[in-house]
């Protein structure tokens, strides 16, 4: 996959409320190949009380959305880019089209 969790990405289609924003990946499924963004795609889910909430109640929650409906943020130039992977120093790393700069530290 593209992206990793702890990436910052930018939304590139989909719900008009959603396009165009950053948020951070707190979840990849590379299996499913689907995201989870910070403050994107949020639901609402209808849940019945538990121990862990013992409230119950209507919870509003991120849910997943396509890996290719986002591209990453490069944190050196700050800007939407693909990527290309490289072999630096016996490992593989991402590197950004725009600027160069290696991805992955």
């Amino acid at each position: 996959m593209h992206v990793k969790k702890g990436d910052t990405v930018i939304v590139l289609s989909g719900n008009e409320n959603n396009k165009g924003k950053q948020g951070k990946v707190i979840e990849a499924l590379p299996k499913k190949n689907k995201v989870v963004v910070e403050g994107i795609n949020l639901v609402k889910r209808h849940t019945k009380p538990s121990q862990a909430n013992p409230q119950g109640g209507i919870i509003t929650k991120e849910a997943a959305l396509n890996a290719s409906k986002v591209m990453l943020v490069c944190p050196a130039c700050k800007k939407p880019t693909r990527i290309k992977k490289a072999e630096v120093a016996g490992a593989n790393v991402r590197i950004c089209k725009k600027c160069g700069e290696q991805i992955d530290k």
